[in-house]
């Protein structure tokens, strides 16, 4: 970790930090808005209030990420409204928990004595119950914005950019100043909230011109550095607006979709990097033009997407891709980038000398005593079925772990296979051998360039990612990606390596 790389992490603080505050601040205060009336409300109406705090309790259990997840198909969309719905709903159980709880502590006699002076029910709320019990509520909305402060940071798989842009890239990418940037930033985002929700109680309370004063400042610089990164995103299809451009969680896809950004930005685009979303997530964004364009594996698309079960040539599988992806989703395929990134069974070198395996077949005799270990969406995939199913696989222990930790995790012996990418440059450096898929169970992986519908319109965004096409083979993203995983250096080095490759062959 260096001055340049923690230098470099702070340039995108702006845009991260910007795009998460507005979340945090728009959810918040929906809660306030919603919560509040409703924890009124059941303090007038006793049988309310038990199914009203189970239900909020309830919805509090279901795991931030897990809640940003169930709002994608629910909305049909991705981005900044799924991630928001979901905060809101987090924000929900303290807010309403507290302001029950502080209006139902309000001593008894004092309220007996509100009535006695002829305070209406109203009076009484307002005038008597809601200024005693505002510490508590205000307790409440605390707890609260830390709560959703941290959520926030889930966001990023969605496709909302938020400071977990930090921590999900910096974790893909061995980057540990991203990480610590984007924790430092959250916390300290974290404090200034909870101490600006205190003031603001402070000058309720009080009635003090000058914290008034200090409170509405610190408000709007808030909101200003909230809405500031609003100003860039413009649109799409002319020269100079931005492009959304999309990226799953793995090293590739970052340097990938950051050699796209840089292309695009040196011929006056503006651009958007959506990075670290699932490839159903990915691909649905792309079809509903809430992404204009990422890098996606033909392997991918007719097993996932297309929900082809058999394996012609691979060229027909590009060729029948690309012309389904046109007729039944607007979506340009320009070509092929070059190179496959397949998904293969890997071990360390030392199990394969052990046991003799060179195949999966060899493997599948002994897969019982072995654990293996894969991404995130690899064992809910139907090429692992097929794979399971052709070698008659049986594994004793199935392992999801973060791509980045498989190569670890393998070579420290805690699973003895992993699902390795075929391009990725830690198979050599972590000294793994490659199992053949003698059978085919697993369809090829070329990699591919995708364009939205919208996107696809514009003449001159399209012309530019054509030199893309073609420029890229498995020896050039294999050192790209090992740049990263194994030499420490930033994806924007990989991307510029790339960059030098393409121009050099186009010469």
């Amino acid at each position: 970790m260096t001055y340049s790389s923690i230098s470099e992490q702070l340039g995108l603080l702006p845009g991260y930090l910007g795009n998460h505050l507005l979340l945090t601040l728009i959810a918040l205060i929906a809660g306030i808005v919603i919560c509040v009336p409703c924890g009124v409300m059941v303090t007038r109406i006793k049988s309310l209030q038990w199914p009203t705090l189970t239900i909020a309790g309830i919805l509090q259990t279901i795991p931030g990420i897990a809640l940003l997840a169930i709002m994608v198909p629910l909305l049909g969309r991705i981005g900044f409204l799924p991630a928001l719905i979901a905060l809101i709903v987090y924000s929900v159980l303290p807010i309403l928990r507290n302001t029950v709880t502080g209006i139902l502590g309000v001593e008894k006699s004092v309220l007996e004595a509100a009535r006695g002076i002829g305070m209406t029910d109203m009076q009484s709320l307002f005038k008597v119950e809601l200024p005693l019990s505002l510490p508590v509520i205000v307790a409440g909305i605390r707890t609260a914005a830390v709560w959703v402060v941290g959520t926030a940071t889930l966001a990023t798989p969605v496709g909302a950019t938020s400071l977990g842009n930090y921590v999900f890239s910096g974790l893909q990418t061995q980057n540990i100043s991203a990480i610590i940037v984007g924790c430092v930033a959250a916390a300290l985002l974290a404090i200034v909230l909870d101490q600006t929700i205190r003031l603001t109680e402070k000058t309720v309370s009080r009635r003090n011109f000058k914290l008034a004063a200090l409170t509405a400042t610190i408000l709007l610089i808030l909101f200003a550095i909230g809405l500031a990164p609003l100003a860039r995103h413009r649109g799409i299809g002319e020269t100079g607006k931005t492009i959304a451009i999309g990226s799953k969680p793995f090293t590739e896809q970052y340097i990938l979709a950051r050699l796209i950004a840089d292309n695009l930005s040196r011929n006056g685009f503006n651009t958007d990097i959506r990075s670290g979303m699932g490839s159903i997530i990915l691909f649905e964004a792309l079809a509903n033009n809430e992404v204009d364009c990422y890098v996606d594996y033909t392997g991918t698309i007719w097993t996932n997407v297309m929900k082809k079960d058999h394996l012609p040539p691979r060229s027909r599988i590009l060729m029948e891709m690309t012309a389904w992806l046109k007729k039944e989703c607007e979506i340009l395929c320009p070509g092929a980038l070059g190179f496959e990134n397949t998904y293969a069974l890997a071990v360390r070198k030392e199990t394969a000398d052990r046991y003799n395996l060179n195949t999966i077949d060899d493997l599948s005799r002994l897969s019982n005593e072995f654990s293996m270990g894969s991404d995130y969406e690899f064992f809910s995939r139907p090429e692992w079925k097929e794979l399971k199913d052709k070698y008659n696989l049986n594994f004793k222990e199935l392992i999801t772990l973060d791509p980045t930790l498989m190569y670890s995790a393998i070579a420290q012996k805690q699973v003895d296979v992993i699902s390795a990418y075929s391009t990725d440059g830690r198979i050599l450096d972590f000294d793994l051998m490659v199992l053949d898929d003698t059978k085919q169970a697993l369809p090829p992986y070329d990699a591919v360039l995708l364009l939205s519908e919208r996107a696809s319109k514009n003449s001159s965004l399209v012309r530019i990612l054509n030199d893309l096409v073609g420029g890229i083979d498995d020896d050039a993203m294999r050192n790209a990606n090992k740049i990263v995983d194994v030499d420490g250096q930033s994806v924007d080095s990989a991307a510029i390596y790339l960059k030098s490759l393409i121009d050099s062959s186009g010469d």
